[in-house]
């Protein structure tokens, strides 16, 4: 099956594209570039094979999960340790050796957390050229995984990045959906200090290798392509290009709807279940007094919906991405509290000067399509008190 061979350069373009294509979440961007930092430094200069699912090898979702700010720092150890035991304990839970692995949304870190897993496994993984969402997402259920009716979430595993196999903190999760996953981890992450290694949607001869046709095909390219174009670019490219290129790209429509804006206020709390929540505001100015259009963007690690004081109506409503790109840096970011650093100075609380824009990204239509995904968004956004219309393929 034709497909491509990715090595660290092009690792890098990936989390630089899967940095503006995440809608906010998906891990931060500069725990990202570190890791790959520290893959190169490590010695590794292979390159691993990413292809579409064959529906004949033994696969299963492979990503970090919890809280952005909980993984704070976020080194290569970390994310091989924790991969390492996970994948152990999902391979003894379902008796079957895996051959390849799929990131669960798009994002700087679980995008890059497959193709680490495979650069690290010399030669025994592939990584599925696709993911379950074309965006990251807050729960398990907000996918195209979690919308299959063959594709069941359990087993699912989860382990801690302890180094010794003795005093590695692992669960496995049995339950009939993708929501109750959610719940179930939501818990076992939070007693693992806010992150963790999960492994679940296996597909494999026990259920007709139930990836295949429930997945979002071509979306680790897809972020490729638009982060080749960002770091090849000499000078920041402006948010119009960016949101041309998403569009060209995606197949999917890009709109400018906030351009060079500033981040004048940040507030952010992780709850329980080890997600993060916050309020991003955005000014037109850099001094909030002196600004003439405000916009707030509410986020659960994930930008989910935004508002313009001067209109009834949302900005954006997820599914549908709410991405950022700075015309400053010439690169997207996450809300995790290190990316949001370099527009917002939290020790201040001022506007650090950087131009932030946002693009809305229309949602690709197999999450539209997906059982119970718009549903899921709205219950997210009922939680926020938003009661509104939601957007429709």
């Amino acid at each position: 099956m034709s497909g491509f061979e990715y090595g660290i350069a092009d690792f890098e373009f990936i989390a630089a594209g899967a940095a503006v294509l995440a809608s906010g979440g998906g891990g931060s961007y500069r725990d990202a570039l570190a890791i790959l930092q520290q893959l190169a430094q490590s010695g590794w200069r292979g390159t691993v094979a990413v292809q579409n699912y064959d529906g004949a090898t033994n696969g299963c979702v492979l990503a970090i999960m919890g809280s952005p700010d909980a993984a704070d720092s976020l080194t290569l150890a970390n994310v091989a340790n924790a991969i390492r035991n996970t994948v152990t304990v999902l391979e003894a839970s379902t008796g079957c050796a895996l051959g390849c692995v799929i990131p669960v949304e798009i994002g700087p870190i679980n995008s890059l957390v497959p193709l680490i897993a495979a650069a690290l496994s010399n030669g025994a993984l592939w990584v599925v050229n696709g993911d379950g969402a074309g965006r990251a997402v807050p729960e398990l259920q907000q996918t195209t995984f979690g919308g299959s009716t063959d594709l069941a979430p359990s087993p699912c595993a989860l382990a801690s990045d302890k180094v010794a196999a003795r005093v590695v903190e692992s669960a496995v999760l049995n339950a009939s959906t993708a929501a109750k996953v959610e719940t179930l981890a939501g818990g076992v992450v939070a007693g693992f200090g806010g992150y963790s290694g999960i492994a679940l949607w296996p597909s494999n001869a026990d259920n007709g290798y139930a990836l295949s046709g429930n997945y979002i095909a071509g979306t680790l390219t897809q972020a490729w392509g638009l982060g080749q174009l960002l770091l090849s670019a000499p000078t920041p490219l402006t948010t119009a290009e960016v949101a041309f290129a998403i569009a060209s790209i995606t197949g999917r429509a890009a709109t400018a709807t906030v351009t060079n804006f500033y981040i004048t206020s940040v507030t952010q709390s992780t709850s329980n279940a080890s997600l993060d929540s916050g309020i991003i505001r955005l000014d037109n100015a850099p001094v909030p007094s002196d600004s003439t259009q405000t916009h707030y963007l509410y986020n659960l690690n994930e930008n989910l919906i935004m508002y313009s004081t001067s209109s009834a109506t949302p900005d954006t409503i997820a599914p549908d991405s709410i991405c950022y790109y700075s015309e400053s840096t010439g690169r997207g970011f996450s809300n995790a509290s290190d990316d949001l650093a370099e527009y917002f100075n939290a020790a201040t609380g001022k506007s650090t000067g950087n131009m932030v824009s946002i693009i809305q990204v229309t949602a690709a239509p197999q999450l539209y399509q997906a059982a119970g995904v718009v549903a899921s968004f709205a219950g997210l956004l009922r939680n926020m008190g938003y009661a509104g219309a939601m957007p429709s393929a």
